[in-house]
């Protein structure tokens, strides 16, 4: 099923017979697998709204990415969050649409900065389990009375409701970005290196580990301001190692440019580790707990972002790696295949009173228990 309206989405959740296997471009679709009819949103396709001026843009759930992105940057805008392209993970195919990535709450490394998708959505429309069309926040940035809903649906992978429309506020496409990669090869120290960055007033949108590469940092801005940071963050981790720094305006036929993107891309995307067989796992921890996660997990493959908050990981097949955690945190397996998917939780297990609280608010919004039902076990 493919409706090309909300009305239409609407009358198909009220007269389904069972369960809904809801999809948006197919893209970014993690947990197990759902058993039923296939419910596609890509009709529900276009900008409904953009006022440039006023900083907010209003689409249709299934409006592919890559056209909202075209769109803002005509009007030299962007989304805060930096959504991934998690197709060279999983190996998945097609379009991803910003319905799909308000569903994962998808949020790449500017995360540090400016927060998770869910921050940078101001409004959302959703049918429920019921076939009921609600609507919540706005489209404009201003303050909303009654239960925010619009940071509910987020990350909640379609089982409180099928997105049919979503708001968001953006912000301008900085004028320059610079990278600067510190030779760290030891994670404790890259931990160490990043907190570092991170506390300074430089303000940087972006701290990642690579091994083999080292630390990578990112600063946007105005060149002066880009230029002068760059200098005092220079200073401030040379004592870790040598600093390089790849910098550039925003237009040009210059490489530096190029290059930051490129490489902010590669990291966004996680691209270290595509291109091998194994179980992936996404991590979130404290970011000083990342040394010592790491040294536990034994990891065929890692890197870190937000500043060490995120380990990616690659493990050998069919092993859970919460049992090697250690500290408070969160695991979800990515990717692997059908058998260990079948066995072991893709998201972490919640504690008992907050699974009570889930389970309620599922109970309400799909009192059917037919949306994406069992997709994160």
């Amino acid at each position: 099923m493919k409706p090309e309206s909300e009305a239409e989405l609407a009358e198909m959740v009220r007269g389904a017979a069972g369960p809904l296997a809801l999809r948006g471009g197919g893209t970014r679709t993690i947990g197990r697998p759902v058993a039923g009819e296939l419910l596609e949103t890509g009709g529900l396709a276009g900008i409904r709204l953009y006022e440039p001026g006023a900083l907010t843009l209003v689409a249709g759930a299934g409006t592919p990415l890559a056209e909202i992105d075209a769109a803002l940057a005509a009007e030299g805008q962007r989304l805060p969050f930096e959504a991934p392209d998690m197709r060279g993970l999983l190996g998945t195919q097609g379009e991803s649409t910003i319905g799909g990535v308000v569903a994962a709450n998808a949020s790449g490394p500017r995360r540090v900065q400016a927060g998770a998708c869910r921050d940078s959505l101001i409004g959302v429309r959703f049918i429920d389990g019921a076939g009921t069309v609600v609507k919540n926040g706005g489209r404009v940035m201003k303050n909303v009375t009654g239960y925010d809903l619009v940071k509910l649906l987020a990350g909640s992978h379609g089982t409180l409701g099928v997105l049919s429309e979503v708001s968001f506020k953006v912000l301008p496409v900085p004028e320059t970005a610079a990278s600067l990669i510190v030779a760290v090869s030891d994670a404790g120290a890259a931990v160490q290196a990043m907190a570092a960055a991170m506390a300074s007033p430089y303000e940087v949108t972006g701290a990642a580990w690579l091994p083999g590469t080292g630390v990578v940092l990112r600063i946007e801005g105005f060149a002066a301001s880009v230029s002068y940071r760059s200098g005092k963050l220079t200073d401030l981790l040379s004592g870790f190692g040598a600093v390089e720094v790849e910098a550039g305006a925003k237009a040009g036929p210059e490489t530096g440019p190029e290059a930051v993107a490129a490489r902010w891309a590669a990291i966004r995307d996680v691209v270290p580790l595509q291109g091998a067989a194994g179980d992936l796992w996404r991590l979130s921890v404290k970011p000083s707990d990342a040394p010592g996660v790491l040294a536990r997990l034994g990891a065929e493959a890692v890197m870190l972002d937000w500043a060490g908050g995120l380990i990616w990981a690659r493990a050998a097949e069919g092993e859970d790696l919460r049992a090697r955690l250690g500290v408070p945190g969160h695991a979800t397996l990515v990717r692997a295949g059908a058998e260990t998917r079948a066995r072991i939780a893709p998201f972490q297990p919640e504690p008992a009173p907050l699974a009570a609280i889930a389970a309620g608010l599922r109970a309400k919004f799909d009192p059917r228990g037919i949306l994406n039902p069992g997709i994160m076990g």
